[in-house]
């Protein structure tokens, strides 16, 4: 499924099977979640990616050949693709272990063909092992919400009262993380969003409510995954003296004017860019000791535009998965 430049829609063409060069491998895809990111591109609402191009970037699939020098990945090993999809390795920044700020970063999906298609080609660096407790569908959710969510959660540090504000993709998997370490979640959605609301309570959430609603007590921190800016000063209003807001995605609308007396009391704003090799690391051993386990909708490849129009509209409660048909 290709989007082209000047369109909004995606295209199925058939296309020669790209190759596995030195340091890469040749991952035939199984699963690929769609995620919001894919809908700022699509969107144009993030700068002009590498035209024509695959989206995807919360990829599942199994090895089917590496290039010259892999020596950690084999054929028939089952791996994941996130959206950090290569970094130059000698900048200050990957020598800091700060990889996901390398300038010279490329991105899955962005700026690299992505998973919505039968094979994908990857950095081998930055294709990980999937947890055999996980489906293909199940695990794709876990690339992205799960990975940059989880580096969220990071930021949001020791935090005992936690809100959440919109409660999709990422937010359904980081409160089972959070209520396995004992915290407690409040989680916000869209006004009249019920569906979610019970969800999150479901998932062990203390409380649900809409975003612009007060939750019961203050918050020690707040992660916020709609790229809503007017949520920053609402969820500021809402956090303790001390406390942090993390601004968990890659694409948000301008954030408005807010006086400095809801900064003051040494609150904390800031935001979250990519990924690193070690949080991916981290998370999916952590995921199958919670267990995690991801609430998905499943569509096939070429319902790829239906599957973002549902992700547009709110009509999907969880996570929307592309299954490619063997």
């Amino acid at each position: 499924m290709v989007l082209r430049a000047g369109e909004r829609e995606l295209q199925m063409l058939e296309r020669e099977a790209p190759i596995a060069l030195p340091g890469d491998v040749l991952v035939k895809v199984r699963a690929c979640g769609v995620c919001r990111t894919d809908l700022h591109i699509l969107d144009g609402e993030m700068a002009a990616p590498d035209f024509p191009l695959v989206p995807g970037h919360e990829i599942v699939g199994v090895v089917e050949d590496i290039g010259d020098g892999v020596t950690e990945l084999f054929p028939g090993d089952r791996v994941g693709i996130p959206w950090l999809g290569h970094t130059c390795g000698h900048c200050e920044y990957c020598a800091g272990g700060r990889e996901n700020l390398c300038p010279d970063a490329r991105f899955t999906g962005y700026q690299n063909d992505g998973g919505y298609a039968e094979y994908v080609v990857a950095d081998a660096r930055y294709a990980f092992k999937i947890p055999d407790a996980y489906s293909d569908a199940d695990a794709a959710p876990l690339l992205c919400a799960g990975l940059i969510g989880y580096r969220a959660y990071k930021m949001a540090g020791e935090a005992k009262r936690l809100g959440l504000y919109g409660f999709g993709a990422a937010g359904h998997i980081l409160a089972q993380v959070a209520v396995h370490q004992n915290r407690r979640v409040y989680a916000f959605t869209s006004p009249g969003d019920s569906e979610a609301q019970l969800l999150a309570l479901s998932l062990g959430a203390t409380w649900a409510g809409a975003s612009t609603e007060p939750p019961p007590e203050p918050l020690d921190a707040a992660i916020i995954f709609a790229p809503v800016g007017a949520l920053v000063p609402e969820a500021l209003s809402r956090v303790a003296p001390g406390g942090t807001v993390v601004c968990a995605g890659i694409h948000m609308s301008d954030v408005p004017g807010f006086p400095y007396r809801a900064l003051w009391g040494e609150r904390v704003i800031r935001s979250v860019a990519n990924l690193t090799r070690q949080d991916a690391i981290e998370f999916l051993a952590l995921a199958p000791q919670v267990p995690v386990k991801t609430k998905v909708q499943r569509y096939w490849l070429g319902d790829a535009n239906h599957a973002l129009a549902d992700l547009r509209e709110g009509r999907v409660n969880g996570a929307a998965v592309l299954m490619i048909e063997s």
